[in-house]
């Protein structure tokens, strides 16, 4: 028996797409969020980057808008990375936070602002661990009681947020994190919230602790959940970043390309995961120009299929293309379909047509109508028991999608 899920899990599951952001000290650096460990840097210089931490490039709402215009539903930013730098003001917990530096200011405050006054929902990453904080590796318990106070902030401060958003754990394997204080510190004043604690690139899908709401997939499709017999159901996510570095690389140009995000976000979504992609703002808060447009290429797509992503859940049709795959909601079937050509001239269009008919197996709605979203063109169809075929015709010269949506109308 698969369980039902609670309220504010199926509201996560619907937003579908979000936007993680990295940025910190780090960011001046240009080399990615674990320089100070990889780099082998000192403790005392690097802390000195609070100096000329001046956040003059961060617009809050700007980053908002990056997000909106992506067709993004959420944002989770980094308030904490495992440089202990907190973008948050800590009350007194630790000066090493963005109110002691340069920028003199409470940049989470600023966010949650912009992400309110947009209707974005707002997500906070922090790190569990601390490679600023000495009693992480000295007094772990005290470590801990730190840790679980810096969260109280944030949960207290900032009003009504989307969830928690933790990394860290994989680095003391066996120790006692004393979850269950952290957790019940949320439930306390976030009761709403989601909260997820990254199982790392090692442990991709994992289950843990009981209030955890979402099992994570960095950098690797999500693999289909098996919720039977589970006590609690729980979403999943991918989080992905759009070259090889979640801060900035300056000199990191393996970039995806658009269709690579676009078929990322479709897979997530084809087992029910959400897509959490990550943006690097630059050294004082900027968004990367290259990466906004990236983002913004993925918001023409989900101007297009937006409906698609957001209300459809999985189901179980399958096509001899591996890749395509539907999805539904109380009222459609969404067919994706990748690798279809563009008609025109062989002297023109770089790939020779690919259309013809799509057959999906176990396929029991009755359908009414099928059309492309992206044009509204209807499409031929045949239905034989569960088997539903598709007649899909090619893109029109001057558009590829490189995943295209058929909307079926079932019948009432």
């Amino acid at each position: 028996m698969i369980p039902t899920p609670e309220k504010r899990i199926v509201d996560f599951e619907h937003m579908g797409f979000g936007m993680f952001v990295h940025w910190g000290l780090y960011s001046q650096l240009g080399m990615g969020e674990w320089t100070y460990l990889l780099h082998k840097r000192n403790m005392d210089e690097y802390k000195k980057l609070s100096e000329t931490f001046t956040a003059e490039d961060f617009d809050a709402e700007a980053l908002v808008l990056t997000a909106k215009d992506a067709g993004c539903k959420y944002i989770t930013l980094t308030t904490r990375h495992h440089e202990g730098f907190s973008l948050y003001d800590t009350k007194g917990l630790c000066d090493f936070d963005a109110p002691h530096s340069a920028a003199g200011r409470d940049l989470i405050r600023e966010f949650v602002d912009a992400c309110n006054k947009h209707g974005i929902v707002p997500f906070f990453y922090h790190t569990t661990l601390d490679w600023y904080n000495p009693d992480f590796e000295g007094d772990f318990d005290k470590y801990l009681e730190y840790l679980r106070a810096s969260v109280e902030v944030l949960c207290r401060n900032y009003g009504k947020i989307g969830g928690l958003w933790f990394d860290g754990n994989w680095s003391k394997q066996g120790a006692d994190w004393k979850e269950d204080e952290l957790y019940a510190t949320i439930r306390k004043y976030q009761p709403d919230a989601i909260i997820v604690n990254n199982t790392g690139l090692g442990a991709r899908g994992q289950v843990g602790n009981p209030e955890i709401d979402s099992v994570t997939f960095e950098q690797g499709r999500p693999t289909p959940m098996n919720r039977e017999g589970m006590s609690k159901y729980l979403a999943a996510e991918m989080c992905y970043t759009l070259n090889d570095h979640w801060g900035i690389g300056e000199c990191d140009f393996n970039y995806k390309s658009p269709a690579q995000l676009i078929e990322s976000l479709c897979a997530c979504r084809r087992v029910g995961a959400n897509l959490l992609l990550n943006i690097g703002p630059t050294a004082q808060g900027g968004v990367d120009p290259f990466q906004r447009e990236l983002m913004k290429l993925m918001g023409k797509w989900m101007s297009l299929y937006g409906e698609a992503i957001y209300e459809g859940k999985p189901h179980p049709a399958a096509c001899a293309n591996p890749k395509n795959f539907a999805l539904r909601s109380e009222d459609y079937l969404y067919f994706f379909i990748h690798e279809l050509g563009i008609g025109g001239d062989k002297h023109v269009t770089v790939e020779e047509e690919c259309n013809g008919n799509f057959v999906f197996q176990n396929v029991s709605e009755p359908i009414e109508c099928v059309e492309w979203m992206n044009n509204g063109e209807a499409l031929e169809f045949k239905q034989e028991g569960d088997k539903f075929a598709l007649y899909a015709t090619n893109y029109s010269y001057g558009t590829s999608t490189c995943v295209r949506v058929a909307r079926a109308k079932i019948k009432k």
